[in-house]
């Protein structure tokens, strides 16, 4: 019994130490890409799978964003990612194909994607340096290859806070693309070993349920976190869209409708009565009443 349950605990040592060096991986796209992955893989048949899903050159623009220093517990945070949140989960209607891995064993090189789109697509590439806060904005249609690099997070405790300013960064990016039809690839790589402790903070703050089911320089830092956390107070959804986030036709309005219609048609309809009556301005003479022509007839 002793024997079974030391082993329990060295194969449980093994699994945490295991997990400490993966991190995970997002992709989303306007596109119809036939592409999914399990929750762990590893970066070598990762890379294999998104490149297949490139060769076919599906979209105008792709942005291959790069974040260092992160795993799957940081994006568990509700207020750490929304906006990366809502293209993943199938709440922005505008991504047509979603996928998640959570744990990516390895490191993925964004520079072979770049140069299988670079090859296969005849894009060109330009680089942005979100530490900077500016983007080159283009509006041009040619094919284009965004490279987003983020520096990597700090060992403090605002590390949602820093990866809710980069996801404001990217859903910016992704405003200006001058063609709806775009391919994200978020790729990450683990925490240094020499920050251990960082998952065993981070993985106290844990708050949701589950995990992921010819330039213009524009400033594009912005403050997401407090429009972030009024959207989850409210319990509203920012990211959808009017119609749906409110009720406006409630049956208590179409009652109220209905019966002002009713009224309007009551008021026409003695209006309309009370105009058509017509009466000679004789029959208000005196001289011409029933007295006067019982007079004549004497």
């Amino acid at each position: 019994m002793y024997l079974t349950q030391l082993g329990a605990l060295a194969l449980s040592v093994y699994l945490a130490n295991a997990f400490q060096n993966t991190s995970p991986l997002f992709f989303f796209s306007t596109s119809e890409i036939l592409a999914s992955s399990p929750q762990i893989a590893s970066a070598a048949s990762l890379s294999e799978t998104l490149t297949k899903s490139l060769e076919r050159c599906p979209s105008d623009t792709y942005v291959i964003v790069s974040q260092p220093g992160v795993n799957a517990v940081d994006y568990r945070n509700r207020h750490a990612a929304p906006y990366l949140k809502s293209r993943i989960t199938g709440t922005n209607r505008d991504i047509r194909s979603s996928f998640t891995v959570t744990d990516v064993v390895g490191e993925i090189d964004p520079n072979q994607l770049v140069s299988v789109l670079e090859t296969q697509c005849g894009a060109g590439i330009l680089s942005v340096d979100a530490s900077t806060g500016s983007f080159p904005v283009v509006d041009d249609m040619k094919p284009r290859i965004i490279s987003l690099d983020f520096p990597s997070l700090s060992t403090t405790h605002d590390r949602a806070s820093k990866l809710s300013e980069n996801d404001g960064f990217l859903s910016s990016v992704l405003d200006l693309l001058p063609s709806p039809k775009y391919t994200v690839i978020y790729t990450t790589t683990p925490i240094s070993s020499d920050h251990p402790q960082i998952l065993i903070q981070e993985s106290q703050t844990y708050e949701m349920d589950s995990a992921f089911p010819s330039a213009v320089h524009i400033d594009l830092k912005r403050d997401y976190s407090i429009q972030g956390r009024a959207s989850n107070h409210s319990g509203v959804d920012s990211s959808l869209p009017l119609f749906e986030k409110y009720q406006f036709f409630t049956p208590g309005i179409f009652m109220g409708l209905l019966v002002g219609f009713l009224l309007l048609a009551i008021l026409y309809v003695g209006i309309s009565g009370v105009s058509s009556l017509q009466v000679s301005y004789a029959a208000f003479d005196k001289e011409n009443g029933p007295a006067a022509q019982k007079k004549q007839q004497q």
